[in-house]
């Protein structure tokens, strides 16, 4: 097992803040998760697909670390993310996820702590600790107190998605406004520097609309893109508003 911080080291971290910053660009970040439809060739075609959307939104796809040099190969001007790193060095540590090796292979940022893979705050504050300068860190949070945890380690973005919402058919910010705006709020009282997304269920640009209304920076969704017979519309769609 990786060897984590030490609590009083956390405490340190949350008075010292990432030098990173944020651009103030709206941002749609494409969880592929590991969906039938968004793995090996599949996943290459959708980072294509969104790649071929005009847009002056950041479009980022999150990747499975099987597929991440093939999708960096196949869009080579689409911004791709792991979904998942681990705070290791070189060595001994079989099974894991080395952020070295994800920067070689083309990833420039990573998400941390989604709902479907939630680690310790160790973990997240060990991981920014490691990554290298002007490599994106997105932790994801279920509620405000965790995004306020969260905010107070410096990653770039915390992103909001209600656990319970996660697939489904109707977006957090139609589902629980309150938590959208209470995180945007929560965050920027800790940080104006660390930008705010959130998730669950989102599938349209009415939802992406509301989203940026509501305070965040952006949204992160999976299956409404992932599973949609057209990704390139539904991809047009989302930033028709930004």
């Amino acid at each position: 097992m990786v060897r984590l911080f030490e609590s009083n080291l956390i405490r340190q971290r949350q008075r010292v803040y990432s030098s990173r910053r944020y651009v103030t660009q709206p941002i749609v970040v494409v969880n592929l998760k590991t969906y039938e439809t968004a793995h090996g060739a599949s996943a290459e075609a959708l980072a294509r697909a969104i790649s071929s959307v005009e847009t002056s939104a950041r479009m980022v796809v999150a990747v499975s670390a099987f597929d991440l040099s093939s999708v960096v190969a196949a869009a080579p001007n689409l911004e791709v993310w792991c979904q998942h790193l681990d705070p290791v060095g070189f060595g001994s540590f079989t099974g894991w996820l080395h952020p070295a090796t994800a920067v070689e292979r083309g990833a420039t940022g990573t998400l941390i702590n989604h709902a479907e893979h939630k680690v310790e705050i160790e973990h997240v504050a060990m991981l920014l600790d490691q990554v290298p300068e002007g490599f994106t860190v997105c932790a994801c949070a279920a509620d405000i107190e965790e995004a306020r945890a969260l905010t107070a380690l410096g990653p770039d973005f915390v992103a909001v998605e209600p656990p319970e919402l996660i697939g489904g058919g109707i977006s957090v910010t139609t589902a629980d406004p309150t938590i959208v705006s209470g995180t945007a709020a929560a965050v920027k009282e800790i940080s104006q520097q660390v930008g705010i997304l959130c998730g669950a269920g989102v599938k349209n640009g009415a939802d992406v609309a509301a989203a940026i209304e509501l305070g965040t920076t952006g949204v992160l969704l999976a299956s409404g893109v992932t599973k949609a017979e057209d990704p390139a519309s539904v991809i047009a769609d989302l930033v028709s508003s930004l």
